[in-house]
């Protein structure tokens, strides 16, 4: 078994949670899984052209060995960003470069030309592309609905219905699971972090317990649909899956959910939470944006599925609609706002917004990091560290046993 199958088999592992959270629990199993998937990902992606590139066999050379030595050191310094306050960008973006560098260097030296070095580099590159950009518009979605208090008014409606922590437990668990299958495990961890947060900041159990719920939820979602990770898009984008193939696995998904929440349930107070009750005030447009949201979505799949589009394509036509309709939002205002005699917070519900203010509020830390990662993975596999990994992984120990041990990792 090659490299790609390995990343196929180990694709479903990954999920994200941002450092916004704050329960160290959550932040560690962010980490493992991350760095799961940030090795193993990119050579779905980039596979067919490192094959047909010349290159050398360097896992016992020097090149091998800095590369080894500057993966960790990078990981390392990424994994303890929490001790020292250095953004986990940079030592990542920082490695690879050396990586790709000492690389280009060799073959320069010892051939006089690095063309096809620059081949393999460049499907990374184009891996990452289709990853940012996916990440962008997914982002800016949720950073959209978060200004038209979409989230908010969630929030206010699940603090007004007056549910026990139980209950709550169970709803927001259901709800990363269900949005998972068409936003990002990584949003979706950000939008239920911020809602458990809020509504359970009394009990810090609670918090701990509902957020490792809604980790699980997401991660178990987000498998049995190619819209709902990075690695299952990755899958899907690269063809090795059709999309209606991810359906196969909603049962496993839904008992990977279910009997972790279930055994966690009975340490969830059933006491309720005491709120001050409030009115859910919806900013205008926010109903058209979750609209256009189903729509980029229900697009995005439709024509990869009937006229074999990238997803890609799909998603970045959804982000034009978004940007006109915010320009429609903002002329709009301007022309009413002077006719409404209503109080401030009326007003301001009323006025429009800046899409690129949403772009902007991407999380660029991660994105970046996610660069440094891949292009790391990628000089990696040049080097051909993956094949060895796999050919150990599933010729050289029993293979139920090896994905038993990729699956604990």
């Amino acid at each position: 078994m090659d490299s790609t199958s390995l990343i196929l088999l180990l694709a479903f592992f990954a999920f994200r949670l941002d450092r916004s959270s704050g329960n160290r629990v959550l932040r560690s199993s962010r980490w493992g899984c991350l760095i799961i998937a940030a090795f193993l990902l990119p050579s779905v992606s980039f596979a067919e052209e490192i094959q047909s590139a010349t290159q050398l066999d360097l896992k016992h050379h020097f090149i091998g060995y800095l590369g080894i030595a500057i993966t960790v050191l990078a990981y390392a310094i990424a994994m303890t960003e929490d001790l020292h306050q250095l953004s986990k960008a940079k030592p990542m973006v920082l490695g690879s470069a050396l990586i790709w560098l000492s690389i280009f260097v060799y073959y320069s030296v010892e051939f006089g030309s690095a063309k096809n070095v620059a081949v393999v580099f460049q499907s990374n590159l184009t891996a990452y592309a289709e990853l940012f950009l996916f990440i962008t518009v997914s982002m800016t979605f949720l950073n959209a609905m978060t200004e038209r208090s979409i989230f908010d008014a969630l929030r206010i409606v699940l603090s007004n219905r007056q549910y026990s922590y139980r209950k709550l437990f169970w709803i927001t668990g259901v709800l990363a699971f269900v949005l998972s299958t068409v936003i990002s495990s990584l949003t979706v961890g950000l939008l239920m972090g911020y809602i458990i947060l809020v509504i359970g900041k009394a009990d810090s159990k609670f918090v701990g317990l509902a957020g490792l719920n809604a980790v699980v939820a997401a991660n178990a979602g987000g498998t049995m649909s190619p819209l709902g990770g990075i690695s299952t898009f990755f899958v899907w984008q690269q063809n090795m899956l059709h999309f209606t193939e991810f359906f196969t696995l909603t049962l496993p998904c839904i008992v990977n959910f279910l009997v972790p929440a279930f055994i966690m349930s009975f340490s969830v107070s059933k006491a309720t939470p005491a709120f001050v009750k409030a009115t859910p005030i919806l900013k205008r447009g926010s109903k058209r944006i979750i609209f256009i949201f189903v729509l980029t979505f229900s697009m995005t799949i439709l024509s990869n599925v009937f006229l074999d589009m990238p997803a890609i394509a799909g998603m970045m036509l959804g982000l034009a609609i978004l940007q006109f309709f915010a320009y429609y939002l903002t002329k709009s205002e301007k022309l009413g706002h002077f006719l409404l005699s209503e109080t401030q917070e009326a007003i301001d519900s009323q006025k429009g917004f800046d899409v690129f203010k949403c772009i902007a509020g991407v999380d660029w830390d991660t994105l970046l990091f996610f660069y440094g990662a891949m292009m790391i993975v990628g000089a990696l596999n040049f080097l051909g560290y993956l094949d060895e990994m796999a050919h150990y992984l599933f010729t050289q120990i029993n293979p139920t046993i090896a994905n038993i041990l990729i699956g604990l990792r």
